[in-house]
């Protein structure tokens, strides 16, 4: 089966309006009821007319039949993801992601500056909001019953269900950064930022074995095949910059591919640019372990030009 995207206007308004109706009336009741059941052709079709601002809508369709869609909506340097559906018996299949990557590029590709995109939620959906969460949306706003939710338009989200994968994603990424390049690494006890890292190193062809640097502060690994090193910083107990600077490293950080866990907040004055990943862990209301996600997020010129949405 093949799944496509595509940007539409209002032309297709009653493609849309099906998708929107179909899957906002498979949820459960809800008081007050969702905006999206009040939507008529003519409504979506005017929703549907903002292309040339930046705005319109996009549908996916499987093999033909619209399974899926989403208005864009720009206000201000944000772009709503307004009416997202999918139909319900098309859920979970991976339709719901391709159309955030779609409105990704759509935006982008608009040029009308938009800097991250935006979700209004209800928090009377804890799954719903848990789905956003894990595409990497962070909550910046609730007025009962909504929950607003953003995230860097540039960020890209994978799940890493295993220490494997987690390690996959690290050597994907080791292979897009050169000498002088800094990544940000956040995530709580356990997530996994130092398996991560030792994917990196391996993608990185550097010498030792990754390991927490939490008892040396930092630990500097070779290359063994003429690239970058690897500096391997634990921020934590680092004061400030300057302290960084008195660890006496054998080699200079322009030299290096360097990351620094718990870094947030520090050591972003190193360069102005750099990867913040951000490597987290869900629990479900149950308390079992969803599989982790990683989060890049690339900030400062370095990364203008480059994607990271085919790691892992």
């Amino acid at each position: 089966m093949t799944l496509t995207v595509r940007q539409v206007g209002p032309e297709h308004a009653r493609e849309v309006l099906e998708v929107v109706r179909a899957a906002f009336s498979a949820r459960p009741p809800l008081d007050p009821p969702a905006d999206a059941l009040g939507e008529s052709v003519e409504t979506i079709a005017e929703r549907l007319s903002r292309v040339g601002a930046g705005g319109g809508g996009l549908l996916a369709c499987l093999d033909g039949e619209p399974v899926g869609a989403v208005v864009l909506d720009p206000v201000g340097s944000t772009t709503y993801l307004r009416r997202f559906a999918v139909s319900p018996d098309h859920q979970g299949h991976g339709i719901a992601g391709a159309l955030i990557e779609a409105a990704v590029e759509a935006v982008e590709a608009s040029g009308t500056g938009t800097d991250d995109l935006t979700v209004v939620a209800r928090e009377e959906l804890p799954r719903t909001v848990r789905f956003w969460e894990r595409q990497g949306f962070k909550e910046i706003l609730r007025y009962s019953p909504h929950v607003e939710m953003r995230r860097p338009l540039r960020t890209a989200v994978w799940a890493a269900p295993t220490a494997e994968a987690m390690r996959g994603i690290g050597r994907s990424l080791a292979g897009q950064l050169t000498r002088g390049d800094l990544i940000v690494l956040t995530g709580e006890l356990g997530a996994g930022k130092t398996t991560f890292t030792q994917g990196l190193g391996a993608g990185l062809g550097v010498r030792g074995g990754v390991t927490s640097p939490t008892f040396v502060i930092a630990r500097v690994h070779p290359s063994e095949v003429g690239g970058p090193q690897l500096v391997h910083v634990d921020a934590y107990r680092l004061g400030g910059l300057d302290e960084l600077d008195d660890l006496d490293l054998d080699t200079s950080l322009s030299d290096a591919v360097t990351v620094v866990e718990w870094g947030a907040g520090l050591a972003e004055g190193l360069s102005e640019s750099r990867l913040e990943i951000n490597i987290v862990r869900d629990l479900d209301p149950e308390g079992s372990e969803d599989p982790r996600r990683v989060e890049i997020t690339p900030v400062g010129p370095r990364w203008h030009a480059l994607s990271f949405r085919a790691l892992g």
